[in-house]
């Protein structure tokens, strides 16, 4: 049994695969700019709330001042009129009804000092609540502004270190040649050569725990079933069974693509085992995404 041999030639599919990741790091670039663009989005929703909230209650305190502007307004020109009478009837009264009259004008006079002072001090409590509102308003808005910018930046940077340690990955992932002597794709020797595999989508990937058993076990499309292992050497053997034929793999070891062919699809299907135990086998099943029959 001869050795994995890897290709020591340019790989024709490296270009297309760095194609496909670019364009996976551009994806996720547009899917952090669209999750941006809604927080904004919703931000300018709340914003637009707020201003309305604070416009109906700027209205309704501008209404009760109103009310209350125009009862007092009655109240004075009430106390007015008054005062004109009694100031009428002093002038016109004897002298101790004008003592009287005099002290009837005094207390109208007081009252109408204290309502005006009144009315006063109601205004201005207005023009407090109006401004304690607008300041509330504006606090909330600069708070929700601030919580957007914070998921701005996290978005941001994760989406960055995303694309980078992808790329690392990526970058460590090797083919090899084949048993069938097919230049394999990438392959992944540990999980997360794998998850950066998957991440690719350029194959189905099924990954797979197999033990030695009586009966063959169903792997994505096909049957395996684990005839025996040698964990000291990293070696095993097992049999495929692929559109109801039987394939042997005789002493093979982890991390070399075994080829087999299916009438699913004219690219090769793909066995890797990663890991070798004693009675159990641990690895995934690579298979085209295009399922078209070979002719």
């Amino acid at each position: 049994m001869s050795s994995p041999t890897f290709s020591t030639q340019p790989e024709p599919q490296r270009s297309g695969l760095l194609t496909a990741l670019v364009a996976g790091a551009l994806i996720a670039l547009v899917a952090a700019n669209i999750y941006l663009y809604v927080q904004i989005d919703h931000l300018k929703t709340d914003v637009a709330k707020s201003q309305e909230k604070l416009l109906t209650e700027v209205s309704n305190l501008r209404d009760t001042s109103s009310v209350a502007a125009t009862a007092h307004a009655r109240r004075i020109e009430q106390l007015k009129q008054d005062l004109e009478t009694a100031q009428t009837a002093a002038r016109n009264a004897a002298s101790q009804v004008k003592a009287e009259a005099q002290a009837n004008v005094d207390r109208v006079a007081k009252e109408l000092a204290a309502e005006q002072k009144k009315g006063q001090a109601l205004v201005r409590s207005e023009i407090s609540n109006v401004k304690q509102a607008a300041d509330q308003a504006v606090t909330a808005t600069n708070a929700k502004v601030a919580e957007v910018s914070t998921d701005v930046g996290a978005v941001r940077s994760q989406a960055t270190a995303t694309q980078e340690e992808l790329q690392k990955t990526i970058a460590t992932l090797k083919s090899a040649r084949g048993d069938l002597d097919v230049q394999s794709g990438l392959i992944a020797t540990n999980a997360g050569e794998l998850a950066a595999l998957k991440r690719l989508g350029e194959r189905n990937i099924f990954e797979f725990k197999l033990g030695k058993t009586k009966t063959p076990q169903r792997v994505g499309d096909i049957m395996l079933m684990l005839k025996k292992t040698d964990p000291k050497k990293n070696k095993f053997s097992v049999d495929v069974t692929a559109d109801d034929k039987l394939t042997e793999k005789k002493d093979r070891n982890i991390n070399e693509p075994l080829q087999f062919y299916t009438a699913k699809a004219r690219q090769p299907y793909e066995l890797v085992v990663n890991t070798v135990g004693k009675d159990q086998i641990v690895g995934y099943l690579a298979t085209p995404k295009e399922q078209v029959a070979r002719q």
